[in-house]
């Protein structure tokens, strides 16, 4: 009997003490905390760094639409490989790209945009006169006539950390007037 009274009260002596006792709950809350703050930290580095690539894949897209549009020479292969490696160099995303270069212009009389040429690297396929025939609304409002150097980039992007983000592809499609020559030609202007 004696036993089970002091059992009983040993039990109960302990039992206050613990639940009074405020050691290590900060250890508890911060095992409970630290993992959902890390895994905020890596998401929101992923998050930048998606806003980061895209700006950069925009960025260089502009750039080879600029280089391009204020070309006075037909461009040819070696000069649109060029291209994607500088696109490639300026985004870091070596061997994960492609990149589409053509030349529209509008045609008053079909009210429609016509091709001159249109040259592809990578995985993606040329533009074909059906391609373009309705692009009036992807294009400025031109005069007859008028011609554009439309930029087409493509780009794999991987996040840096598996928080949720997925990924995906990065398109750009760039416009430029061609600015010391009417037109840009592909390897002789005929």
């Amino acid at each position: 009997m004696w036993t089970t009274i002091f059992n009983r009260r040993l039990a109960q002596i302990a039992r206050c003490n613990f639940l009074r006792q405020e050691d290590g709950t900060i250890a508890i809350e911060t095992m409970i905390i630290l993992p959902m703050l890390f895994w905020t930290y890596l998401t929101m580095f992923s998050i930048f760094d998606s806003f980061e690539t895209y700006s950069n894949n925009q960025k260089a897209a502009y750039t080879i639409g600029d280089a391009i549009s204020r070309e006075t020479l037909p461009i040819d292969d070696a000069y649109l490989n060029g291209t994607q490696d500088l696109f490639e160099y300026l985004t870091w995303s070596e061997g994960q790209s492609s990149i589409r270069v053509s030349s529209l212009w509008y045609d008053e009389a079909s009210d429609s945009i016509k091709r001159d040429w249109s040259q592809s690297r990578g995985w993606v396929v040329a533009l074909t006169d059906s391609d373009v025939v309705n692009w009036k609304n992807r294009l400025p409002v031109m005069p007859d006539g008028e011609r554009v150097v439309v930029v087409e980039t493509w780009s794999n992007y991987t996040p840096p950390f598996k928080t949720g983000l997925e990924k995906g592809e990065i398109h750009n499609f760039v416009f430029t007037r061609p600015r010391y020559a009417p037109r840009v030609c592909w390897v002789s202007c005929d």
